[in-house]
């Protein structure tokens, strides 16, 4: 029987995934013991051999696989905000308990209401890993709703780069903070941006 190999093109590994690949339990902790996986909680491991590119991110999801990068993470990834967070903002449901989260990077979980949490997900590929992530307007809606939290500068910044862009969607946008209740507050700020 021929031994399978972990692709280096693969930073994060599910258990799930490494038995799909033919790995047994077994055969896992004698690659933990080797160096060749590092165990980061009970079913998710990091390839010590990949080789490509880096990310913070990749960690949000191997911590939090059903999460999805929200606000001034999400910013960041589509270019609105200059501002980089000390944590990766990761969008949760309310009934999610995480048990086990990283030293570094840190991660911000923000627990939405499912109405907040399913809208405007989108996915985005990154470090050859698919991962949840708000698309832009859903992104912008929700800096704003959180302005408080977030910072008044930052949400400014944030809307101001993303007005100044061709493939901006204002009816989207404006669809969007109507359903999360935050369609005057959004008015406002267009009234004085645009």
């Amino acid at each position: 029987m021929e031994t399978p190999i972990i692709p280096d093109s693969k930073k994060i590994f599910f258990m799930s995934e490494l038995n799909e690949l033919g790995f047994s339990a077994y055969m896992v902790r004698n690659m933990v013991a080797h160096g060749q996986l590092i165990k980061l909680n009970k079913s998710t491991y990091e390839n010590a051999n990949y080789d490509g590119e880096e990310s913070d991110y990749i960690y949000a999801y191997a911590y939090v696989p059903d999460g999805i990068i929200c606000l001034l993470s999400a910013a960041v990834i589509y270019g609105l905000s200059t501002y980089r967070p000390d944590d990766i903002d990761v969008a949760v449901t309310q009934k999610r308990n995480v048990s086990t989260l990283p030293d570094w990077p840190t991660i911000k979980l923000w627990y939405f209401e499912d109405t907040r949490l399913e809208m405007g997900v989108t996915d985005m590929e990154i470090c050859n890993q698919k991962m949840k992530i708000y698309d832009i307007e859903k992104t912008v809606v929700d800096i704003v709703y959180y302005r408080n939290k977030l910072g008044i500068e930052e949400t400014k910044e944030v809307l101001t780069n993303y007005l100044k862009r061709p493939d901006r969607d204002i009816n989207k946008l404006c669809r969007y903070a109507e359903r999360l209740r935050c369609k005057e507050i959004i008015d406002t700020y267009l009234e004085v941006l645009l």
